[in-house]
């Protein structure tokens, strides 16, 4: 399906019990453009990642991925999207380059294909030192880089990545920064954080949630000239609960 929203959440809502995690939330993202998702902890930004992939269903409202409605044709939808989760799947007795093939089998490539994606991503994520090492044997570093392989390997046109620089070192931090930049030339991309400093460097637009709701949707310019630099904006909005 051809479209230039490429992720879209409408009215989504999610209940655990009596706490509402996700109210109301709606917001489009347009092909080619590169959101960092921001907000303290707490604030809904894992929920919502995991409504607009199908990990979780909405109580209310819903979600596409390039046009495709996640919850009626997540199989369809799941193959323009790479999910990289804060905790990614890995398996620490399977090498990078193992673990890799297994997931592209499970994606349906094959042959020539397969370890043509496979070398692509390897290249991408800077995993040739460790493709045979035990994966439970590397730093989370490299783990992190891993799991940015997998949701890369098939070589989707949406990247949905939660918290990608997490337990990082700033060496580390500042290579996971240069790919999504990268990435971002060619793909759409909306990356959770609650570090301000990841805002700037990365992202064309930012979605700001707290309590639940998206409470800023513009530049980070803009958000930064709301009260002086991103710190104290961030502390303004989330001063008071929604």
């Amino acid at each position: 399906m051809s479209t230039s929203v490429m992720i879209e959440a409408d009215g989504l809502c999610k209940q655990f019990g009596s706490f509402l995690a996700v109210r109301d939330v709606s917001f489009s993202i347009p092909k080619g453009q590169v959101v960092a998702f921001l907000g303290p902890n707490g604030a809904g930004k894992t929920t919502t990642m995991r409504l607009l992939t199908g990990f979780v269903a909405p109580t209310h409202g819903s979600a596409r991925i390039a046009g495709i409605d996640v919850q009626s044709d997540r199989i369809r939808a799941a193959e323009h999207l790479g999910y990289l989760p804060e905790n990614g799947p890995l398996y620490p007795d399977m090498s990078p380059l193992s673990l890799l093939k297994f997931f592209g089998e499970a994606r349906g490539l094959m042959g020539a294909k397969l370890h043509s994606r496979v070398d692509a991503v390897v290249g991408q994520c800077a995993l040739d030192s460790v493709a045979h090492k035990p994966i439970g044997k590397l730093s989370k570093g490299y783990r992190q880089r891993v799991s940015m392989a997998q949701a890369l390997l098939h070589d989707p046109e949406i990247l949905i990545m939660d918290e990608p620089t997490s337990g990082l070192d700033p060496n580390q931090i500042r290579g996971v920064r240069s790919l999504i930049r990268d990435l971002g030339k060619s793909k759409t991309i909306l990356v959770s954080t609650h570090i301000l400093q990841e805002v700037e460097p990365v992202a064309d637009r930012v979605l700001f949630i707290h309590d639940g709701k998206i409470v800023f949707d513009g530049k980070p310019a803009d958000l930064a000239r709301m009260n002086g630099n991103l710190e104290q904006s961030f502390y303004s909005l989330t001063a008071q609960p929604v």
